[in-house]
C-alpha cells in the first residue's frame, strides 16, 4: 500500500499545472465555504445567546401562565422547588423573577410599562444590567427605588432622585400602587426593550403585588450546562415537578426567533450546495482531462503486469490528495482571517443595524469559530472527490490495453 500511496503522489507532479489549477479550485470553494458558514453560524450563535441571556435556555412557570401572562397565574418560590430543579445533572442556575405591569406617571405623562421584579446579585452576573447605566446606580436586594430605560425616562422626562408613580392590577385583583424614586437609568440598543422595561428589587414587587402572599413569583429562569436537546431536558424537568408547573425551552416559547434561524440556514445551505456543484464540476472535469490524457499510460502499465484494481486505487488516491491539499490549504488560509473577524467582528450600518438591533444584538457581524465548521467543508469536499474518483476508476477497470494504447 505505501508503494501505492508513492506512486500516486508522484503522478500528481508530473502534470505541475493540471494539479495547481485543481487544488486551487477546491481551495477556493472550501475558502468562501468556511467563510460564509462562520458568518452564519457566529449571527446564529450571538442571536441564540441574546435569547438565553434574556429568557433563559428554560423557563418554568405556574400552569396556563404563558399563555395568559397574568399575575393571577404565579406561584409561590420556595427552597425545597429550587433544589429539585437543580438536582437535574445539566442544571447550572435556577433564578426566580417577577415579571407584571403596570401604569406609569410622572407630572401630566403617563405609559404602560413591563416591571420585572429581579434578584439583583442573580440577575446582573448573567444579564450584565448594570454594564448599562447611563445615569445613577443599579438596584440592591432590598431596594425601594426603580431602574428604568432610557426610552421610558426619555418619554416621562424623569431623572435620578426623582419619583414616579406605578398602579396596576395585583394578584388576586388587588389594587397594587406606589411611588418609587429613580435610582438608575440604563440604555437598551432594542428600541422595544428600550421604550417598555423597569426594573426593581423582588422584594419591593412581592411586596407591591402581592403583599398577603410571600415569595410569589411569576416565572423561574433555568439555566443549563448544555442547551442542547432542550425539548428532552425540559421534559425531564417536568417529570420532577409534576403537572403544576409548566417547562418551557426558549424553542417553544420564540418559535419565530426558531423560524428565522431555520429559514435562513437552509439559505445557506442551498447556497453552499450551488458552490459545491461548481467545484463537483471542476474537480470531474480536470479527472476527466486527466484520464484521458493518461490512457496510453494505464494501458502500458497493464500490460506491463501492475493490476487492474491497483492501477484505480492508485487513481483513487490521486483525487483524494487533490481533495486534501485544497481543504488544508482553504483552512490554514480561512483560519488567520476568520480568528480576526471573530475577535474584531464587522460593524454594521443602516438598515441591518436596525434589524441587528430589533433582535437585541449589537450592530455587528459576528463569526464562528467552531470546529465543526471546518470538519464539515473537509467531509463534503472528501465526498465530493470520491464521487469524481468513481469515473477513472471505471475506466481502469474496464478500458481496452490495445484500443488505449492505439489511442
Amino acid at each position: 500500500m505505501d508503494t501505492l500511496f508513492k506512486i500516486a503522489w508522484r503522478s500528481l507532479w508530473r502534470n505541475k499545472r493540471r494539479t495547481l489549477i485543481t487544488t486551487a479550485s477546491v481551495f477556493l470553494a472550501v475558502f468562501l465555504a468556511l467563510f460564509m458558514r462562520s458568518m452564519q453560524i457566529g449571527s446564529y450563535e450571538i442571536m441564540i445567546n441574546s435569547v438565553v441571556t434574556e429568557v433563559g435556555h428554560i423557563q418554568v412557570h405556574d400552569s396556563g401562565y404563558w399563555e395568559s401572562k397574568s399575575i393571577n397565574d404565579s406561584f409561590v418560590f420556595s427552597k425545597s422547588l429550587k433544589e429539585k430543579i437543580e438536582s437535574h445533572e445539566n442544571v447550572t442556575s435556577v433564578i426566580p423573577r417577577f415579571e407584571t405591569f403596570a401604569l406609569g406617571s410622572f407630572g401630566e405623562m403617563t405609559k404602560g410599562l413591563m416591571i420585572q421584579g429581579i434578584v439583583p446579585s442573580m440577575e446582573d452576573p448573567r444579564k450584565k444590567i448594570s454594564n448599562k447605566l447611563i445615569e445613577g446606580r443599579f438596584l440592591t436586594e432590598k431596594d425601594n427605588g426603580i431602574v428604568l430605560a432610557e426610552g421610558l425616562a426619555s418619554y416621562f422626562n424623569i431623572g435620578i432622585n426623582d419619583t414616579i408613580a406605578l398602579i396596576g392590577s395585583g394578584y388576586q385583583g388587588i389594587t397594587a400602587a406606589g411611588l418609587f424614586p429613580v435610582v438608575g437609568i440604563i440604555k437598551y440598543p432594542v428600541p422595544k426593550l428600550n421604550n417598555f422595561i423597569a426594573y426593581m428589587s423582588m422584594s419591593k414587587v412581592q411586596e407591591v403585588f402581592s403583599p398577603y402572599h410571600s415569595n410569589l413569583i411569576s416565572t423561574l429562569v433555568v439555566d443549563l450546562r448544555d442547551g442542547d436537546n432542550l425539548a428532552h431536558k425540559a421534559d425531564d424537568i417536568n417529570q420532577i415537578l409534576g403537572t403544576k408547573y409548566e417547562v418551557l425551552g426558549w424553542r417553544k416559547m420564540l418559535p419565530d426567533v426558531v423560524q428565522q434561524i431555520d429559514g435562513d440556514n437552509a439559505g445557506g445551505i442551498f447556497m453552499l450546495a450551488i458552490l459545491y456543484i461548481i467545484v463537483a464540476f471542476g474537480i470531474f472535469g480536470t479527472i476527466l482531462m486527466m484520464t484521458l490524457e493518461r490512457r496510453k499510460e494505464f494501458a502500458i502499465m497493464v500490460a506491463v503486469g501492475m493490476h487492474r484494481r491497483k492501477l484505480a486505487i492508485v487513481v483513487f488516491f490521486e483525487t483524494i490528495f487533490i481533495g486534501m491539499m485544497g481543504v488544508i490549504a482553504g483552512i490554514i488560509a480561512s483560519l488567520p482571517l476568520l480568528k480576526y473577524l471573530y475577535h474584531h467582528p464587522i460593524p454594521l450600518q443602516g438598515e441591518m443595524a436596525k434589524m441587528m438591533l430589533e433582535f437585541n444584538m449589537e450592530p455587528f457581524m459576528p463569526f464562528s469559530l467552531d470546529t465543526y465548521i471546518f470538519s464539515n467543508q473537509g467531509i463534503a469536499i472528501f465526498a465530493i472527490a470520491g464521487l469524481t474518483s468513481l469515473y477513472p476508476i471505471i475506466y481502469v477497470v474496464r478500458f481496452r490495453i490495445l484500443r488505449a494504447m492505439r489511442s
